[in-house]
C-alpha cells in the first residue's frame, strides 16, 4: 500500500495529461476539417492556401500558389488572412493546422481545412523557390 501511495501522484498526473491530449484533439477536430488530397486539391482555387512551415522548408519546396506564414509568426501576421474567404492549412506532417485553427478561430476565420498528412504525403504539383 505504501508503494502505490508514492507512484499515485505520478498516475494522476499521467491521467491529467492524457485526459488534456484527448480533449484536445477532438476541440481542435471541431474547429478544423481535415480533407483528402483530393478535395484539398478540389477547393485550392477557391481558398487562400497557407503553408505553416518554416521558410527554409518552403523554400525548398511547397505547393504550387501557397503563401508563407510560418506557425511561429501566425499571431503577429493572421491579418494577412481574409476572414471572408476559406482558408486551407497545410505543415509537413499535419501537426500545427490544428494549433493554427485555435488561433484564426480567435480572430474570426471561421472555415479552416488542413491537409491530410500535411505536405509530406502531397502528390502534387511542388514549386521551389520563393
Amino acid at each position: 500500500m505504501k508503494n502505490l501511495n508514492q507512484f499515485l501522484p505520478v498516475i494522476f498526473v499521467v491521467l491529467g495529461i492524457i485526459v488534456y491530449s484527448t480533449v484536445m484533439y477532438f476541440y481542435q477536430k471541431r474547429l478544423i476539417k481535415t480533407l483528402t488530397e483530393e478535395e484539398f486539391r478540389a477547393g485550392l482555387r477557391k481558398a487562400q492556401l497557407i503553408d505553416l512551415r518554416d521558410q527554409e522548408d518552403f523554400k525548398n519546396g511547397h505547393i504550387l500558389g501557397a503563401r508563407n506564414i510560418p506557425f511561429a509568426q501566425l499571431k503577429t501576421r493572421s491579418k494577412e488572412i481574409r476572414r471572408d474567404q476559406a482558408v486551407y492549412l497545410y505543415d509537413q506532417m499535419g501537426v500545427r493546422p490544428g494549433q493554427a485553427a485555435r488561433i484564426l478561430r480567435k480572430q474570426g476565420v471561421m472555415e479552416l481545412y488542413q491537409l491530410k498528412g500535411g505536405f509530406k504525403l502531397w502528390s502534387g504539383k511542388v514549386k521551389k523557390g520563393l
